[in-house]
């Protein structure tokens, strides 16, 4: 514990004991020596209180003498002393008084002092502590008291060694990261001080804070809590009508359970509310319970529980649960309404030295579709513009024999928030058995194709449903189920022909288990065709064969010396693949479908989980072709002997396959995809295109005459898509960085806030779709960490970063030539001063002609206070919000903001 002080001449500490036969005793422990008196005389300022002062100090409040016909014991000392000072050591055993000067210091059991003057009394075992002044006047070497976990900084103190008790001026000590400041402490125990006339503050200049809460009376238990009498907020030393006619300032390290104070307020639409009040549990070390809830005058309500449990080397996660009755309008009006709103959360990781041969891991996020657009108490702009929300629990487990077994249990769930709709697995069942190469030996190398022959084993059982919202958890669902085994058995092997081609081959056998077939009834005039399904177990057996070939064409161009580019290396590597598959015409059988005696082809697989088997014989043959572009650069760096390595072009990937066995459209739609990194990896480009060969006729019908044929070109482009995204920032064009400056900015790189209340929903890991705003737990202010840019007056850098996502997508399929998108997203920030931030989230529809979900956003630093303020202008999420609060998480509660909401109704 420190405490501090501002002007007091003298502080004091007692020791009281029999003056005559202990003074004695001291001189043989202390093994004083008059010799110090001459070598250090006793220096005299007017600044200093002759030690006859010292006699006249009225002890009463500490030394209390116990009145009673039986006498006391005089106390004993327990221990040695031992004691040091720089200038001077003077006994005086008129007064029982030793006096210490200039940098003194006395050890006793766990209490350490230093001062510039220490008095000691023996007679009253009390001791005196303060300041001494220097040539100039100016007092200095405040007294340091230490005594087990405590530390006290004052201008004076005065201790008495038998009751443990001390008076303290001018005091300061830190609790918890609270700075406590007070004019007059009284110390009863070691767990227990009265504070009179203090301050209590978490600004980081504990001298000259900004902001303080003055206390008038108040009791300090040490590492626990401060509980005091009237307060009120001052603001650079200036009162405020803001105070409480009692507070409690919670002071420890540890958890404990406590109320949390509401924000209160007013919306637009419901009226005054109270928001997040609740009650905190910590039921152990490893698992805790936060539960609040909101009222609004209007009848709505809300319920949230959150749990945060760890156990260190064996698991983490946190679970949330949220629930919100929200009326609109007023009852009577046409507008009036109620919705039922929830959301569930929950994330779970195993550390991987618990258990190697088995985990679980869970992350969910499930609930109402609409929960994004109608929660009152956040603003999710990244997880409400998102239409998917994903939820999966699993668990796995190897089997490390040989041959090593892997299983897993997975169960899943796929929310879209447009359709209402669900997918559900319950569960997914998955069993892998490693590869097995059975003429070759298990350790040994693996050489030609026979050694190489290698087969695996797989079985992948599952139950789906697909359902909508409204039947989901409900028994109706499984109306839905379908249920199915897969078991699968490749078998490979691979070897080198003439040492430069890389040839594969292979065969998949696939058995496929359905519990419930299909079966087409014959047309009847009375009923037609009637389609019944038959429960029972059913199976059906597929295989295929495959091979392909590969190889690696390299092609270099070297440039003459001393140029900046050294050689251009060109990396080709196509493949020839081939696969038959026969026809399994078994599974299929027939049925009448009118009165004229038509029939028509069918499979009782044809609702089979994994798929039907193929009635059609497939041999076809796929080409594909990938490229790569790579250059060596001179470095721009004399010192690097080698060059540098820069990537022109990505896997410029082309593909395509030819039907052997088709009568028309043998050859398939040429896919090209392609990336690039430009500008030292600052912009990304990704392209993806699709090439028919065929064309279409006047009606935008795909015909089987090629394309060239029909009078167009070589191919016709179907579809294409073109991503970029590239960052800027004002060391974006900076030139000759040196290493050690570029270390500090990666160590200097911005702290993003909870990661998982954003991602979780689906949201981005940027700014593109604007800052979520959650109101109920304080996430909505986003943790930074700022470079350590120069906070001069005069700043020649002003931090900046922009990014940019452009994406276009081109549609042909029928000769339409459309532009189905084409939008560009912008998000930027720029740190106008090292304490103001401006921020905005913006982009702009190419084809729907308007301006995209914008935001802004004001960031203030103020010193122990944030500031924080953003804007949504426009569009059916016009909103904004403020809020003024401490940073410290003692005082969060210390906070004022204001927000409207967006019209849920549009």
């Amino acid at each position: 514990m420190k405490l501090r002080s501002n002007d007091t001449n003298l502080a004091f500490i007692t020791l009281r004991t029999k003056s005559f036969i202990l003074s004695t005793y001291l001189l043989l422990c202390f093994g004083l020596s008059t010799q110090a008196q001459d070598k250090f005389p006793a220096k005299t300022t007017d600044s200093l209180p002759q030690l006859e002062l010292i006699e006249e100090i009225k002890l009463d409040s500490i030394s209390i003498q116990a009145k009673d016909s039986i006498p006391t014991k005089e106390p004993l000392l327990l221990d040695l002393i031992r004691y040091t000072a720089q200038d001077s050591v003077k006994i005086n055993q008129k007064t029982n008084k030793i006096r210490l000067y200039n940098k003194a210091r006395i050890e006793y059991q766990d209490m350490e002092l230093e001062a510039g003057l220490i008095v000691m009394d023996y007679s009253k075992n009390e001791v005196y502590a303060g300041r001494i002044a220097d040539s100039t006047g100016v007092l200095s070497q405040k007294p340091v008291f230490v005594q087990g976990q405590d530390r006290v900084n004052p201008d004076s103190i005065r201790f008495n060694f038998d009751s443990k008790r001390a008076l303290i001026w001018n005091s300061k000590t830190a609790q918890s990261g609270m700075n406590v400041f007070s004019n007059f402490t009284k110390k009863e125990n070691d767990s227990l001080y009265y504070i009179k006339d203090a301050r209590v503050t978490t600004a980081a200049d504990a001298n000259n804070p900004d902001y303080y809460i003055r206390i008038r009376k108040g009791k300090l238990v040490p590492g626990g809590k401060i509980v005091a009498s009237l307060s009120n907020l001052y603001i650079a030393d200036v009162p405020t009508p803001v105070f409480v006619p009692f507070a409690y300032f919670p002071a420890g390290d540890s958890k404990e359970s406590g109320f949390i104070f509401p924000t209160f307020g007013e919306s637009n639409q419901r009226g005054y509310y109270l928001q997040n009040m609740g009650y905190y549990i910590p039921f152990s070390e490893y698992f805790d319970i936060n539960l609040t809830g909101d009222y609004y005058t209007n009848g709505s309500y809300g319920f949230r529980w959150d749990t945060r449990y760890r156990v260190n080397y064996k698991f983490m996660g946190n679970f949330s649960f949220r629930y919100e009755k929200l009326v609109n309008g007023a009852r009577g009006f046409d507008n009036y309404s109620k919705t039922t709103v929830y959301n569930i959360r929950w994330s779970h990781s195993q550390d991987s030295k618990a258990n190697p041969n088995s985990n679980f891991s869970a992350s969910v996020n499930l609930g109402s579709s609409e929960y994004f657009q109608q929660s009152i108490n956040q603003l999710n702009s990244a997880n409400f513009l998102n239409n998917n929300l994903s939820s999966s629990v699993s668990y796995s487990r190897t089997f490390p024999k040989y041959p090593r077994v892997n299983i897993s249990l997975t169960t899943s769930l796929s929310q879209n928030k447009n359709t209402q709709t669900a997918n559900l697995t319950l569960p997914t069942f998955q069993g892998n058995m490693e590869r097995i190469y059975p003429f070759a030996k298990r350790d040994g190398v693996k050489k030609g194709i026979l050694q190489n022959i290698n087969f695996q084993l797989t079985t992948l059982a599952e139950s789906r449903i697909q359902t909508t919202e409204e039947k989901l958890f409900t028994k109706s669902m499984y109306d839905d189920a379908v249920s199915g085994v897969k078991h699968t058995a490749p078998i490979n092997t691979n070897f080198k022909l003439f040492k430069h081609f890389s040839i594969s081959m292979g065969g998949n056998l696939q058995e496929v288990w359905t519990f419930n077939t299909v079966k087409y009834n014959d047309y009847t005039e009375e009923a037609g065709v009637v389609k019944d399904t038959v429960q029972g177990f059913d199976a059906f057996r597929t295989y295929n064969l495959s091979a392909s070939v590969g190889t690696t064409i390299y092609g270099t161009f070297n440039f003459k010396k001393g140029k900046k580019v050294e050689s251009i290396r060109h990396t080709i590597r196509p493949s020839i693949s081939y696969g038959i598959q026969p026809s399994f015409e078994r599974y299929y059988d027939t049925y009448i479908i009118d009165a004229t005696g038509k029939t028509a082809e069918y499979t009782r697989f044809e609702q089979a989980l994994f798929g039907s088997p193929s009635k059609g014989y497939s041999n076809s043959l796929g080409i594909t072709i990938n490229n790569s572009l790579e250059a060596k650069v001179r470095d721009k760096d004399t010192t690097k002997t080698e060059a540098k390595k820069i990537n022109l072009l990505n896997n410029l990937n082309l593909s395509t396959s030819y039907n052997l066995a088709g009568e028309e459209f043998q050859l398939s739609p040429i896919r090209i995809s392609t990336g690039v990194n430009l500008f030292d990896n600052l912009v990304s480009i990704n392209l993806n295109a699709t090439l028919d060969p065929y064309g279409i006729d006047e009606e935008n019908r795909r015909i089987n005459t090629f394309h060239i044929k029909n009078g167009g070109g070589l191919a016709r482009m179907t579809s294409a898509n073109i991503n970029t995204n590239f960052t800027l920032d004002n060391d974006t064009f900076k030139k000759g960085f040196e290493e050690e400056e570029e270390e500090e900015e990666q160590e200097d790189e911005e702290i993003d806030f909870n990661e998982f209340e954003r991602l979780s929903g689906g949201g981005r890991d940027d700014d593109l779709f604007g800052r979520s705003n959650d109101f109920s737990n304080g996430l909505s202010r986003k943790k930074e960490k700022n470079k350590a840019f120069s906070e001069d007056l005069y700043r020649t850098v002003i931090p900046w970063s922009m990014k940019f996502a452009h994406s276009l997508t081109y549609n042909n399929n029928a000769g339409q030539r459309n532009i189905s998108n084409n939008s560009l997203m912008i998000s930027g920030d720029v740190d106008l001063t090292p304490k103001w931030k401006v921020g905005i989230s913006t982009g702009y529809d190419f084809k729907g002609k308007g301006v995209t979900y914008t935001q802004f956003r004001f960031d203030r630093d103020l010193e122990s206070w944030d500031l924080n303020f953003s804007w949504v202008p426009f569009s059916d999420r016009a909103s904004w919000y403020f809020f003024i609060g401490i940073k410290s998480s003692l005082l969060s509660d210390l906070k004022y903001e204001k927000r409207r909401e967006p019209d849920r109704r549009l």
